[in-house]
């Protein structure tokens, strides 16, 4: 008589289970599918820009890849509604090319809604247009909070413009560790502006936090072996080189012009 009381819930659990695995792999084969729209659309937008410094924007010969770019995102929306990063690249048609059928007040509200959904890329774009195309809102404060979101994410180009944002003082209290610290991270992945920045922050002799520092002396002790304690830490020249490198390797010209006049500077320092 008792047997089948203890055999009921292991039955509702084992089927609770698989409708939650079901679930699961329903919404993994929409994401997929999702994505693959959004490769597509990608690939169209991407030849748009291949080729868009040669022509005029409204250039029909432009018209089928727009069509075709934004076919595939909203495809992908249709697929998956919880997708961010068809709203943030369909949201880019419709305020930025001449697609047919944009609409600038759609694009804004899908920017918004991927930014709100946690899109670092839609937060930054969404911080960077409510800094500058809002003359007559105090949209300051929202701009700084969508771009905190994205630097979160540790987005390259939200890290310096944070980093600038700090170093001028605007709408914060001007912090210049904190821009450093900033342009560090920026640089790490590769952006050229940030590198740049930080590494002429360094020729002007700006004191690096000390987090900075210990995290340059843990690389430089893990590239080779000191034999006496002295601190690994490099000067100022060296990091600013660095820099400047990465810049250089990524094809930034200003890297290279910062490199040629390193050895200026490095004598410029020396003689102080």
């Amino acid at each position: 008589m008792l047997r089948p009381l203890f055999k009921k819930p292991t039955l509702k659990l084992t089927t609770f289970s698989l409708i939650q695995f079901n679930q699961q792999r329903e919404l993994h084969s929409r994401n997929k599918k999702a994505m693959e729209f959004i490769a597509k659309g990608w690939s169209a937008l991407k030849e748009v820009d291949r080729v868009i410094d040669y022509c005029e924007l409204n250039d029909r010969r432009l018209i089928p890849l727009l069509r075709a770019a934004k076919e595939n995102f909203e495809l992908a929306l249709e697929t998956d509604n919880s997708n961010t990063h068809a709203r943030f690249w369909l949201s880019k048609l419709h305020l930025k090319y001449h697609v047919p059928g944009a609409c600038k007040a759609v694009g804004a509200a899908l920017l918004v809604e991927a930014a709100d959904m946690g899109d670092a890329d839609a937060q930054y774009e969404l911080g960077c247009r409510l800094r500058v195309e809002n003359d007559y809102v105090q949209s300051d404060q929202q701009a700084f909070y969508y771009l905190e979101k994205a630097v979160d994410q540790m987005h390259p180009g939200a890290l310096y413009l944070l980093g600038a944002v700090y170093l001028t003082g605007d709408c914060v209290k001007k912090d210049v560790a904190s821009a450093l610290w900033c342009f560090h991270r920026a640089s790490e992945k590769g952006h050229t502006g940030a590198a740049i920045a930080y590494g002429s922050l360094l020729l002007r002799g700006v004191q690096v936090p000390e987090s900075l520092t210990k995290f340059s002396a843990k690389r430089g002790s893990s590239a080779k072996t000191r034999k006496n304690k002295e601190s690994p830490m490099m000067n100022p020249v060296e990091m600013a080189r660095q820099q400047f490198q990465i810049a250089a390797k990524a094809g930034c010209d200003l890297g290279l012009r910062w490199l040629d006049r390193l050895e200026e500077e490095e004598k410029r320092l020396l003689t102080k």
